[in-house]
């Protein structure tokens, strides 16, 4: 017969090792990221399509395709970004890689789009400051979610 203290013990013990299983720890990787994240915020103040800011951009202004890069930057990069730095959730590490490497493609086209944009007639004639720093801050994001994700064994 076991004694009561003991079986509590390694029913909090089991507990502990559960929820370790679900979280990962970012450590110095999850200021980078934070840092990225504020990066991403500043960029949708910049100029993206024209004079059209990020956050313009993001309401509608300025096409779809830079639209799509706005909705997904922004969801992916700081949203879920923050939801999982609080969380440090593993699957959400997951989310937020996946996402952030579909952001990426997606800030790739929308910086090509303003490029060859003045063939058809749409807003652009070049991307703007703000869109390049998007994508770089995008990419940097879905380069160490896709880290974080992998760190845990």
């Amino acid at each position: 017969m076991t004694e009561p203290k003991i079986d509590e013990l390694a029913a909090e013990i089991d507990e502990v090792g559960e929820r370790a299983a679900k979280t990962i720890e970012l450590g110095r990787r999850g200021f980078t990221i934070a840092v990225l994240v504020f990066v991403l915020l500043v960029a949708q103040l910049l100029p993206w399509v024209g004079e059209h800011a990020g956050w313009e951009v993001l309401l509608g202004r300025g096409g779809g395709i830079p639209q799509l890069f706005a909705a997904t930057s922004t969801g992916v990069g700081v949203f879920v970004s923050a939801v999982t730095l609080v969380t440090r959730r593993w699957w959400l590490a997951w989310v937020c890689a996946a996402g952030g490497w579909f952001a990426s493609v997606d800030g790739m086209l929308a910086i090509w789009s303003q490029q060859s944009s003045n063939a058809t007639g749409a807003v652009g004639g070049g991307p703007g400051f703000g869109l390049i720093v998007a994508w770089i801050a995008t990419v940097a994001l879905a380069i160490y979610w896709m880290r974080a994700a992998f760190s845990r064994s």
